[in-house]
């Protein structure tokens, strides 16, 4: 079995995938530290020196790579369900399921706020407000890609264990 998990930049991907991971004694794959190893540069070096569309296609091919693996709890990036047929090969395979950690807006905001510099898509954006607007208007284009998940657990006011042990009973 390998669970995915979906969601907007900030809903906590990597840190509850870590964590499930752990509860399951499954391997865990952080599929955007997956491709900066295998193409041995940052994301955010990657969408200033090579474009999205390099970072896209990259994705796709190293999507399909981690989802050969068993037994594995795999975080995507925020926009990996969104391009190409990444939704499909999702969708498509009974060995995988995918999980949608849905947090608000306000709750994006907020967490994100912190290190939006560090961020490619958000970087650029200068107040709270301005980042409130972008994440609406993005959550909106993204949100039907994200519902398609087998599972969804909303991840506002909840701790990394909440969310871990929500998850667990979804899928047990």
């Amino acid at each position: 079995m390998i669970i995915v998990l979906i969601g907007y930049m900030g809903s906590g991907k990597s840190v509850v995938s870590k964590s499930l991971a752990d509860a399951l004694g499954y391997d865990h794959i952080d599929l955007d530290a997956y491709i900066e190893t295998k193409v041995g540069m940052s994301v955010q070096e990657m969408f200033q020196s090579k474009g999205e569309l390099y970072f896209r296609k990259t994705e796709s091919i190293s999507l399909a790579e981690v989802l050969n693996k068993e037994n594995t709890v795999v975080a995507l990036g925020g926009g990996t369900p969104c391009y190409g047929n990444n939704l499909d090969l999702l969708n498509s395979d009974v060995n995988v399921i995918s999980v949608y950690l849905k947090t608000s807006i306000q709750e994006l905001a907020s967490r994100l706020s912190e290190d939006a510099s560090k961020r490619p898509l958000i970087s650029h954006i200068q107040s709270k407000a301005q980042l409130s607007e972008f994440i609406a208007k993005h959550l909106f284009e993204r949100a039907p890609f994200y519902e398609t998940s087998k599972i969804t657990v909303s991840t506002d006011n909840k701790t990394i264990k909440d969310i871990t042990e929500a998850i667990l009973i979804e899928l047990f």
